[in-house]
């Protein structure tokens, strides 16, 4: 609840509008059988008809005053919502992207997305539910027992009796129902994440025959769910059946005494009118908080799983006073220092006391066999995850001293699965710098070797599909390259880069690459021997620890496990080089 308080906290103005206008709609409501009572028991039984304009006329007003009061509540109430929802999901989404790679692990992409979508959902359609259908019961029962007492001492206690049993059934449904609403929540994650696994890999679900297998899977988690949504669907409609009951009972209850009460001049006939509007209103106002109260339950899980996210604390973050990014040294740009790093949930190192450093001017590799840990390498340099031994030092700062953004802004990253966003060539090439002119993007094409963009009758507004699929995997490589040329960075990274390329198609670009990025250091992580060739500096992983470290002549002289990739791939060609 304090979560929400907190959301709720910048619209103090319009919870105010809101909460005035609800006054005005149940004001209006209760004055109504109110005036329609004295219309029958002055105006009607003394056949005044200056009484039965005056208390008509009133009635009218307090009508008009009920539905304006109605029509602006449900305005303003919406439109608060509406922001508390925004708010709430924008929070979520920024609380994410300030995740480790760990801290991301521990909640996994469905669970991320319901709980940005769908929750926030279910929190804002419960929070206006709660506004319009329980905020104005407390204020909607007192004053029609404070009438009804005003009317009649007996009847005032039969709208009592009333309240506290439609209180108790409402109760009664929302104990019940909370722990279902807590499970599907959990079974909207399963199914999320189900169905993102069917549809992302269904080419491969076809090409193995497991559609039936993959179809049984989804149905056991649909039954779960649709079991719980049953039970919760029951719930709701034993509370309803009796509610209805209770309504019907009332009125007849209400009927009877009345009479009664009239017959021994107790009371006029009038009031029972306004009495039995008086317990419509209770019971009506009672069962749409029913309706209401029932779904909280499920906001309140919502909203813990919210806060979660929200109260995670980062496991990388920014010290309170970074050290300024000056430019880094000419000639030293990145040095590992004795590195070492062990994940969170890990028994042992995965890296292993790592030396090297990344040179202005120059091109370092990282080879080595899957596993071996170099894509780890790339991503701390970026400070997705930090070192747990040893120092990493950018521009002679330790990164752990430099706000993330300032570091992350020096480095340009092609990440080893070329990830395309959904829009345009031109503004996927502009998530490198968003202020790069048309020409700068075709130059950035011009080294990537992408030139098919040329060849497309759109050029640069070529639509790209989410995840770039309408591109084949080496045009996407190359597009992804491109993205990052067109930042001015001091450290280029290649993760793994040019494994969908051809052989020529790779010469020419690490040729393109040599003259285009001169003037600052370039670290290319590898699988092909002939990507790293000509590498200035080539640092062979084994098993996260540094085995050789040289330039290819070197490593094939003077390191088994370099010598041993480069026969692998050159066997039959002759060519320990791999050109």
């Amino acid at each position: 609840m304090r979560l929400l308080l907190s959301l709720l906290s910048p619209y103090k103005a319009l919870v105010a509008g809101t909460l005035l206008m609800l006054l005005c709609d149940t004001a209006g409501m209760l004055y109504v059988p109110t005036q329609l009572s004295a219309i029958i028991n002055v105006a009607v039984t003394t056949h005044d008809v200056n009484a039965l304009m005056r208390h008509g006329v009133a009635m009218l007003i307090a009508a008009l005053v009920g539905s304006g009061g109605y029509i602006s509540s449900t305005y303003l109430a919406s439109q608060l919502c509406a922001k508390v929802g925004r708010d709430l999901r924008m929070g979520v989404y920024e609380s994410s992207l300030a995740f480790s790679g760990s801290d991301f692990n521990r909640f996994g992409t469905g669970s991320m997305i319901t709980r940005t979508l769908s929750d926030v959902n279910v929190i804002q359609q419960t929070l206006l539910m709660t506004i319009l259908m329980i905020v104005p019961v407390p204020l909607m029962c007192a004053i029609s027992i404070i009438l009804g007492f005003s009317t009649d001492a007996v009847m005032g206690r039969v709208l009592l009796v009333v309240t506290f049993a439609s209180l108790a059934i409402s109760v009664a449904a929302v104990l019940h129902s909370a722990p279902i609403f807590t499970r599907l929540q959990g079974f909207i994650d399963a199914m999320n994440v189900r169905l993102r696994e069917a549809m992302t890999g269904v080419r491969v679900i076809r090409a193995f025959g497991k559609e039936a297998h993959e179809r049984g899977r989804l149905d056991e988690t649909f039954t779960d769910y649709a079991t719980n949504a049953i039970s919760v669907n029951l719930i709701f409609a034993v509370t309803d059946s009796m509610t209805f009951f209770l309504m019907n009972a009332v009125e007849a209850l209400i009927m009877w005494l009345g009479a009664d009460r009239v017959g021994v001049h107790a009371m006029q006939i009038g009031s029972i009118s306004a009495l039995v509007e008086y317990a419509m209103l209770i019971m009506s106002f009672m069962m749409m908080a029913q309706f209401a109260l029932l779904s909280v339950p499920r906001a309140l899980a919502c909203l813990a799983r919210a806060s979660e996210v929200l109260g995670l604390s980062p496991e990388i973050r920014d010290l309170a006073s970074c050290s300024p990014a000056d430019d880094p040294a000419v000639d030293e740009v990145a040095r590992f220092d004795q590195v070492s790093l062990r994940f969170s949930d890990a028994d042992e190192d995965t890296l292993h006391d790592l030396s090297f450093s990344l040179r202005r001017g120059q091109v370092t590799a990282i080879i080595g066999n899957t596993g071996s840990g170099k894509s780890t390498i790339a991503k701390m340099l970026l400070r997705f995850n930090d070192v747990t031994a040893g120092s990493l030092r950018f521009g002679g700062i330790d990164v752990r001293n430099l706000a993330q953004a300032d570091l992350r802004a020096r480095i340009a990253y092609v990440p080893q699965k070329a990830w395309l966003f959904s829009g345009t060539i031109a503004q996927n090439l502009r998530h490198g710098n968003d202020e790069a002119s048309d020409e700068r993007l075709w130059h950035a094409l011009e080294v990537a070797q992408a030139s098919f963009v040329r060849e497309l009758p759109e050029g640069l507004g070529t639509r790209v599909a989410q995840g770039g699929t309408n591109f084949s995997g080496g045009q996407r490589q190359r597009l992804a390259i491109a993205r990052a040329l067109v930042r001015e960075a001091d450290l280029y990274v290649f993760d793994d880069s040019f494994s969908a390329l051809d052989y020529k198609t790779d010469a020419a670009l690490r040729h393109a690459l040599s003259a285009e990025l001169s003037g600052a250091a370039t670290l290319i992580i590898a699988q092909r021997v002939s990507t790293i060739h000509d590498a200035n500096q080539i640092v062979v992983l084994k098993d996260g620890s540094v085995v050789g470290r040289g330039t290819h002549e070197e490593l094939m002289d003077g390191c088994p496990t370099y010598r041993a990739i480069a026969d692998s791939q050159t066997r039959g060609e002759g060519d320990h080089g791999g050109r």
